[in-house]
């Protein structure tokens, strides 16, 4: 089978199981300049300087976000990722941007109990999908925890943590992703129920795990923001540029207000 038929099957899947495991998608030259940014990102405060201005109303919008950064701009408009989700079975050819979150944990770090991102208050329906986009930037490794997903789960209409009870339990008919090489995307449709799942074994040299996601929606309607700043990031993106060619894809009119209900988690 051609890689390219190989692909379509993994593509028809999608609506099926609602994730695709995607094993090196980006180049190593993004992924070499985009592990240095994450640690910017990380140790200079700015991340958690976006999490305070989401936890705490009326504070003032951090002075970097994500999208200022150089590569992680790149990242948000990745053309390989671009072109994938503007397949009809994903997002179609008209979607915009919803946020990117980028993170740095250390080996052994802790779990995150079964979720979901779907965005939608209240939860009522799957009619336009959204999409995350989960970068191991390292890969991923037994050692640094996985991703455990459930599929099928993203047809279901639930709230978000209808499953958190089950903390990071191991599910009946769950797919684990535990090995990657760096530079591996995981798209996951937003409504699919998901965990972070701790190491068993975790190893103190095993290196950080790193992640950032990119979320993406059809347009249609007007999606709930998660930042408060939403539209600062919209704006950067549109001031670098990265818009280029899809006028759509950083436009605000495809967005409600900003409500605390669905501020970000970093």
């Amino acid at each position: 089978m051609s890689g390219t038929r190989a692909n379509e099957v993994r593509i028809e899947k999608f609506a099926e199981d609602g994730f695709l495991v995607l094993p090196g998608f980006l180049s190593a030259d993004l992924v070499d300049r985009l592990a240095p940014e994450v640690d910017k990102w990380v140790e200079t405060g700015w991340r958690q300087k976006s999490i305070d201005a989401c936890l705490h109303p009326g504070a003032e919008s951090p002075q970097v976000v994500e999208l200022d950064l150089q590569s992680h701009g790149e990242l948000a408009v990745y053309p390989p990722l671009l072109d994938l989700l503007g397949h009809p079975d994903l997002l179609g050819e008209s979607f915009v941007f919803h946020h990117l979150h980028s993170d740095r944990r250390p080996a052994g770090g802790a779990g995150k109990s079964w979720h979901h991102d779907y965005e939608q208050r209240p939860q009522r329906d799957r009619r336009l999908p959204m999409i995350h986009a989960l970068h191991y930037i390292g890969g991923l490794k037994p050692e640094l925890g996985g991703l455990a997903v459930l599929p099928g789960s993203h047809r279901e209409v639930a709230e978000k943590d209808a499953r958190s009870h089950l903390v990071t339990a191991v599910l009946p008919g769950e797919v684990l992703v535990d090995d990657l090489p760096p530079g591996s995307t995981v798209v996951l449709h937003s409504a699919l129920f998901h965990t972070r799942r701790a190491a068993s074994a975790p190893q103190t040299n095993a290196g950080p795990r790193y992640m950032i996601d990119s979320s993406y929606c059809r347009t249609g309607t007007l999606w709930p923001p998660v930042k408060p700043y939403w539209r600062q990031v919209l704006g950067v993106a549109r001031s670098r540029g990265l818009d280029a060619g899809r006028p759509e894809l950083f436009a605000e009119r495809h967005f409600g207000e900003y409500e605390e209900a669905g501020r970000c988690n970093g």
